[in-house]
């Protein structure tokens, strides 16, 4: 008899095999998110130094200020599925519009303040004016995009939710074949530099938005749902995400700061910075299909009331995660000396990023470790203390970015963010997931 793959056994259990049919689509959906702003990164890279570091300052403004309302997706993500675990689908889909409906309303607000405020924030980041006019330019286009993209955020949580993911790869995946498509015309085929990829990516941000108010309008008229706003509704999903929201203002506080820091070293070390945060966002993007998959099953799981399950999951993505980020690290040490080929012609910034990929393939698989857990207690509604221990990461990263200021040194920045900061979150959600008190059954989260 022919001896067994052991990979046929790991795959053998009907909960791993639901993970992967989740996370699966999750995943090319996912990649594609980060891929926008590789595909801006590469094309803009070569019109020089000064346009790519521009665009590191204005992607870090405008990821700051989605990321901050990544809430809308996270929040209600758990609450559609509790909903759907409890075989309220009706309930489910109306969470989820009433999440739209608010990503909307933010959005609005969110393209006024930007239009109002965006030069400023440029400016505190202490750039030259070549870089800082790059900068302004990118960022005051681009925030025609951010109702869509919000509109975007809330409308695949509720398709996470209703546990499918595949509508939201088919779009997404559209979405980022369009902006490819419309970067390279612009930037380079009518010559409009860095406000090319700006606009490109406006128009593909509003067609993705299009496409997503159709299918959610399909699955409220089978569902039986209202599709027009309720302002119960919407409080309820302003207030759920409340905890989400101040979680995500300390994950995007670390992340400005790092590239504060990184613009007080140098034009070059701040365009290696951007080109490595912009590979370490594609490979976060990439465990996040592990978290997100997690996201949905915990949340239904809870709704279901089946916290045995629950437990089985989480030890399944701590397992997955951790095997994926020792792969992805893999691949990131044997490719660290071509990178920079991709991203820029300029030699400063190639010979720079080498060391700082090598490192960030050491710390991938704690990263993978760090992200299934985010998603487990998210799933699970577990707010309240991911906002909590987000303010306590923070506080134990700050110093360390600080060495990393006097010593002027990019590795040494780089070694305070992936093994600091990450070690830090791995810490504070690993204490949590091991103990008990995140496991609260019924059809309201616990935050």
């Amino acid at each position: 008899m022919a001896r067994r793959n052991p990979l046929d056994k790991l795959l053998d259990a009907p909960l791993d095999r639901e993970i992967l049919r989740l996370a699966g689509p999750t995943l090319a959906a996912l990649v594609a998110e980060p891929l926008f702003l590789l595909v801006d990164t590469a094309l803009v890279g070569h019109l020089g130094a000064a346009p790519l570091a521009g665009l590191g300052i204005a992607s870090v403004v405008l990821q700051t200020a989605v990321g901050i309302l990544v809430f809308l997706a996270y929040a209600t993500t758990p609450a559609v599925a509790r909903r759907l675990g409890a075989g309220d689908r009706r309930g489910a889909v109306r969470a989820g519009i009433d999440g739209m409906w608010l990503a909307l309303a933010v959005g609005a607000l969110l393209l006024m303040a930007g239009l109002l405020a965006g030069p400023g924030a440029v400016g505190l980041f202490g750039a030259g004016a070549d870089v800082a006019t790059s900068a302004v330019t990118y960022l005051t286009i681009s925030v025609w995009g951010l109702p869509p993209m919000l509109l975007v955020l809330a409308a695949t949580g509720l398709m996470r939710g209703l546990q499918d993911t595949r509508t939201p790869l088919l779009i997404v995946g559209i979405g980022f074949a369009a902006n490819a498509v419309l970067n390279a015309v612009f930037i380079y085929g009518f010559g409009w530099g860095i406000a090319g990829s700006a606009i490109g990516t406006v128009i593909a941000q509003w067609g993705m938005a299009a496409l997503f108010v159709v299918q959610v309008l399909r699955a409220a008229r089978a569902a039986g749902a209202a599709v027009w706003p309720g302002l119960a509704g919407v409080t309820v999903a302003a207030a759920s995400g409340g905890w989400l929201l101040l979680r995500t203002v300390s994950l995007r506080l670390a992340m400005v700061a790092t590239v504060f820091v990184g613009s007080l070293l140098g034009v070059a070390e701040l365009a290696t910075l951007q080109v490595a945060l912009a590979v370490f966002s594609l490979l976060a993007f990439v465990l996040d299909a592990l978290a997100i998959a997690g996201q949905a099953m915990v949340g239904h799981g809870l709704g279901a009331a089946q916290p045995d399950r629950v437990r089985a999951i989480a030890r399944r993505l701590i397992l997955f995660g951790t095997l994926a980020g020792v792969g992805l690290g893999a691949v990131v040490a044997a490719l660290s000396p071509l990178l920079g080929f991709v991203f820029t012609d300029d030699a400063d910034v190639r010979l720079a990023l080498v060391p700082v990929a090598l490192l960030m393939a050491l710390g991938i698989p704690l990263a993978g470790f760090v992200f299934v857990l985010d998603g487990v207690l998210i799933g699970a509604g577990d707010g309240r203390y991911l906002a909590l221990s987000g303010i306590i990461n923070v506080a134990i990263y700050l110093p360390l970015l600080w060495l990393a200021s006097v010593s002027g040194s990019l590795v040494e920045l780089w070694a305070a963010f992936g093994f600091g900061y990450i070690g830090a979150r791995a810490l504070t959600l690993g204490l949590r997931v091991g103990g008990s008190r995140w496991l609260t059954a019924g059809t309201a989260v616990i935050s």
